[in-house]
């Protein structure tokens, strides 16, 4: 259903938020980073990168330590942020423009959204409706059929949707259009978004800076990974092991913990780094990644040009700064099943450890979905505070347009405003939910979705329905199963996740007809 706005006569639809006069309208700064783990931020538990301007963000606004992406990959999340509408919603539920259907899929893949539909209104267009100018820079990857521009951006930032940085990588910005000039992406785009700020700065904005870091390729700035190659070197040993084994959950020959302990010492295992029959892959323990180090850091710097923009323009008391991730850390290897690497390359296919956090992206465990999450609101919004109330990247809609005084129309929204939250209020936000009908990219576990009510998660995959459950508030890293010991909520929760497929129209999966055991790495499991 397209959003639709309302008319002045009707009644503001927030209670206790007056609309702003114009001279008054905050500023937006929106900064999202790419496949950022939940704590791969100093304040958020980092043992090694050194992120102080993120840092001292949280130390000036809200940290949000229960805070989820709307899918363990980018599109879907990226979507769900500009129209506060689920993945399931819009039936854009996989990275676009995601993977064909494989011979060794059992089920195969629903048919899904290609391009965000332009019938969606989104925060860009009710803002520009509202005399805000609207830029974007860095990543749509929001469809190939359609551009920032036909969503209500007055400028996109490299001009092309198709930047293809994965090829180009980090040090060329000179060969995208849009960034010639600089030797770094990253920097590259700060400079450029600063600039921006110059040219706006006596007018309001939404400045949606959505950086292609930390996503692969791996390519630290050469200063800075020296800085950690010293760092490291200067560390005493980690603690545990480089990489842990993992399964799929989903499968009836699933080894037990022990067992995948006991199978990674052997040669086949602990020499190589792949896709193994059985489901099982290898899910990276430690930070001690220095190119990718040098990436987290560029992205702290990152945030320090447009913060220290916004003070040199004395607009930082009038700009709401909101941070997050797409997606949990790449603990896994982009590109399985199948692709295969060596020990030298390692670093360049796993980027970080998720710890505490069980998973990577791609995966339905909280480090594929839980991530850093601080928003700062100048003059409402608490300093210093910390928020464990679960929310989640559709509630970015409503929570905006909220503390802006934007009247609208909730009908078709599946986000909730949060602005409670940031004022350091109570609010009970209500059951998250997830939807993944595809065959991931970053390891081997079957497709499936979710359910957070409460300190409950529900994991359910759909090949053969294995069901997991796990209280999060005494188990965060999802090692204790109590789908067979709590039967009830159990229960309960799988109906929850059910009855919101159906409100929501979820496409669901259908047996695949090319399907051919003889290709299949997961056949040991049936």
């Amino acid at each position: 259903m397209k959003l639709t706005r309302i008319l002045p006569a009707v009644a503001f639809v927030f209670l206790g938020v007056a609309p702003l006069a114009a001279e008054n309208r905050p500023n937006i700064v929106f900064f999202l980073v790419d496949d950022l783990g939940w704590s791969d931020v100093g304040s958020f538990g980092s043992p090694f990168y050194d992120t102080p301007h993120i840092d001292q963000l949280a130390a000036e606004g809200v940290r949000f330590t229960d805070a989820y992406a709307a899918c363990h990959v980018c599109s879907p999340t990226r979507a769900s942020i500009l129209t506060g509408k689920y993945p399931a919603t819009l039936n854009l539920t996989d990275w676009l423009n995601g993977r064909s259907d494989r011979p060794y899929q059992v089920l195969q893949n629903p048919d899904k959204a290609m391009v965000l539909d332009p019938d969606e209104t989104t925060l860009a267009e009710v803002l520009k409706g509202e005399g805000y100018s609207t830029a974007l820079f860095g990543k749509w990857h929001l469809g190939r059929g359609t551009t920032p521009t036909a969503h209500g951006f007055d400028l996109h930032v490299p001009y092309s949707v198709n930047s293809n940085l994965g090829r180009l990588g980090f040090y060329n910005p000179k060969d995208i259009p849009g960034l010639d000039g600089g030797e770094y992406v990253t920097d590259r785009l700060a400079e450029l978004a600063a600039n921006y700020i110059d040219v706006n700065k006596d007018n309001p904005f939404l400045l949606y800076m959505s950086h292609f870091s930390v996503h692969d390729p791996i390519h630290g700035r050469p200063d800075l990974v020296e800085k950690y190659k010293k760092k490291l070197a200067a560390m005493p040993p980690q603690p545990g092991p480089d990489f842990i084994l993992e399964g799929n959950p989903d499968s009836p020959t699933n080894p037990t913990r022990a067992e995948l302990d006991e199978l990674i010492k052997q040669p086949e295992y602990r020499d190589t780094y792949t896709s193994y029959a059985n489901d099982l892959v290898k899910v990276k323990q430690r930070q001690d990644n220095v190119e990718f180090a040098g990436m987290v850091e560029s992205v702290d710097q990152s945030l320090g040009t447009l913060i220290e923009k916004l003070k040199e323009h004395g607009l930082e008391d009038n700009t709401i700064v909101i941070f997050m991730s797409d997606n949990g850390g790449m603990s896994v290897m982009n590109g399985t099943p199948h692709f295969e690497t060596t020990k030298d390359k390692i670093d360049t296919r796993a980027s970080t450890s998720n710890l505490p956090l069980r998973g990577a992206k791609g995966w339905l465990y909280e480090g594929g979905i839980r991530v850093p999450m601080i928003v700062k609101w100048p003059h409402q919004g608490k300093a210093g505070i910390v928020s464990d109330e679960p929310v989640i990247s559709t509630d970015f809609f409503p929570t905006i347009l909220e503390m802006l005084g934007v009247e609208y129309d909730a009908n078709g929204l599946d986000g909730k405003s949060f602005t409670r939250l940031v004022k350091g209020q109570k609010m009970n936000r209500g059951p998250i939910y997830w939807h993944f009908p595809h065959y991931s990219n970053h390891g081997m576990q079957s497709p499936g979705g979710g359910i957070r009510d409460g300190d409950y998660k529900l994991l359910e995959y759909f090949e053969n329905g294995t069901v997991q459950l796990f209280n999060l508030a005494k188990d965060i890293g999802e090692q204790n199963d109590l789908s067979k010991t709590n039967v009830r909520k159990a229960k309960e929760l799988t109906a929850k996740l059910h009855q919101w497929r159906k409100d929501v129209r979820a496409q669901m999966m259908t047996p695949n007809p090319n399907y051919d055991p003889a290709t299949d790495l997961w056949s040991g499991r049936r």
